[in-house]
């Protein structure tokens, strides 16, 4: 009977705890929800204060541009083909199609409404005939769908399209001008952060570690690290790479980038950071100038989309691939994929804290502006903090990883790389499945950003691939406090090819 009250008043605490985890998600986000709108203006204000001009932000749906693609920005590139309209514009790192841009930068769905369409879920689970209410929270969930969708037409009385106006001054940056390579005022301009300015190369930053070709060239074998989203290299270096045995470290060489946008790469206030962008400049700042004709990929959460993008392009190159903690939901029938991979990336709750901290990052453009303009531009001033309350006892890389990027990047990222490619992954992993090459995905079990399940569902598609859900370790120690043991486990992958 003890034994029986005891569980009995577990789950009345587990489900008061959620209720009111629930109400107080509820009035928080409700409150960004109104904020983030008047923080837009103030920014707007600030922006021409300090630069002299308006600065586009996702907050307003669109514009309507002419059929030859004119603007008062320049020039749109209008492709029609098989009843489908494509928009692709040259771009200053490389070529920008519509495609790539996620609905989720501009039709992000406010608490109150995601609240209809939760309860139109509701009722229809049930079955609750319908009603005024039914009728008006299905409507509203409609209207919404609708709106969401890239509004792209081509008709054959009025060849008229619309276009997301930021998008669209954000595709053309500065016509015929050079691009702007200064940072924003809210933009962090120290050595490290701004180190890409004096360099003339539109390149990342590579760091390089292992064998040297010109002592051992018939023994080399290549491996590259893509860290996860505002993260950088350090999140390799100063981790796994200093206890590769020396055996290892004769054999490989070993190249772990900076993503654009984050680290000492360039962080360019015109990219979109879409899919593509990320992946041309690893091919122009490793593959190519170092001439790699195989290699191995490692890669921890947003880099694992990278990553499967980059294997889907060099089928041939492939020796083995490694994912840690891979985004990838399954977007069930009748969903909109971007829209859905947001909600299960983001869920808008306040609990737990990397859960409150991915939905601030990802629903509020304004909101996550001011946290970065509190953190990441003043991220030497809280590094010396830091040091000062340890006494220097801990090492601050982690925090380096976290600060040293733009709001812009990390921004645009966050929306074109995770959300954006909800479309593309079962193509990607189609690709990969068919390739002649080790898979390996490690999960910690107690991930609150990412489930293990995402792991599992990959699984699903890649059915040859070995999945290791690792007890104890959550989205960052499943390197960070388990580096030696992880350095080992890559090795024998690697010996296996």
């Amino acid at each position: 009977m003890g034994s029986f009250m005891m569980a009995w008043l577990q789950r009345a605490l587990i489900m008061v705890g959620s209720i009111l985890v629930s109400i107080l998600s509820y009035l928080v986000f409700t409150f960004l929800d109104l904020l983030d709108p008047l923080l837009c203006v103030v920014y707007k204000l600030i922006d021409y204060a300090f630069e002299s001009e308006w600065k586009p932000c996702y907050c307003y749906s669109s514009s309507q541009e002419g059929a030859d693609g004119s603007s008062r920005s320049g020039r749109i590139l209008v492709n029609s083909a098989e009843g489908k309209t494509k928009i692709a514009v040259s771009h200053c790192l490389t070529k920008v199609q519509m495609e790539d841009i996620s609905d989720t930068l501009y039709a992000r769905m406010p608490v109150f409404r995601e609240i209809v369409m939760s309860t139109t879920f509701y009722l229809r689970k049930l079955r609750i005939p319908k009603t005024i209410m039914y009728e008006a929270t299905e409507a509203a969930a409609i209207r919404f769908k609708q709106s969401a969708r890239l509004r792209t037409t081509t008709t054959t009385l009025k060849s008229t399209f619309h276009v997301n106006s930021t998008i669209v001054e954000g595709l053309h940056g500065h016509k015929g001008q050079q691009a702007d390579v200064s940072p924003r005022w809210s933009d962090c301009d120290c050595a490290t952060c701004a180190s890409w300015h004096s360099s003339c190369k539109e390149t990342l930053y590579v760091k390089i570690q292992g064998n040297d070709m010109d002592v051992h060239p018939n023994t080399r074998s290549d491996v590259i690290f893509i860290h996860g989203f505002i993260s950088s290299s350090t999140f390799w270096t100063e981790t796994i790479f200093p206890y590769f045995s020396d055996p290892g470290k004769s054999s490989y060489r070993f190249f772990a980038v900076d993503l654009l946008g984050f680290g000492r790469s360039p962080k360019p206030t015109d990219s979109m950071y879409t899919l593509a962008e990320h992946v041309d400049m690893i091919v122009r700042s490793v593959v190519q100038p170092y001439q790699l004709k195989s290699f191995h990929i490692v890669a921890h959460s947003l880099g694992c989309i990278i990553a499967l993008a980059l294997a889907a392009r060099f089928t041939g190159s492939i020796k083995s691939l490694t994912l840690l903690a891979p985004p990838y939901f399954p977007v069930p029938n009748g969903e909109q994929g971007s829209q859905f991979v947001l909600r299960q990336l983001a869920p808008r709750r306040v609990w737990p804290p990397i859960a409150f901290g991915a939905s601030i990052a990802s629903w509020y453009e304004h909101v996550s502006r001011t946290v970065c303009l509190v953190i990441c531009k003043h991220h030497r001033l809280w590094d010396f903090i830091v040091k000062q309350i340890t006494r220097n006892r801990i090492r601050t890389f982690l925090i380096d990883g976290f600060m040293c990027h733009t709001h812009h990047a990390a921004w645009h990222t966050l929306h074109n790389v995770i959300c954006g490619t909800a479309g593309k992954m079962d193509t990607y992993l189609e690709i990969v499945r068919k390739l002649d090459c080790k898979i390996t995905i490690f999960h910690g079990i107690d991930d609150e950003l990412l489930p293990h399940q995402c792991s599992l569902a990959l699984k699903s598609r890649i059915p040859r691939a070995q999945v290791k859900i690792i007890e104890k370790t959550d989205h960052i120690t499943i390197v960070v406090g388990r580096q030696i043991a992880f350095a080992r486990e890559l090795e024998e992958i690697w010996k296996e090819q």
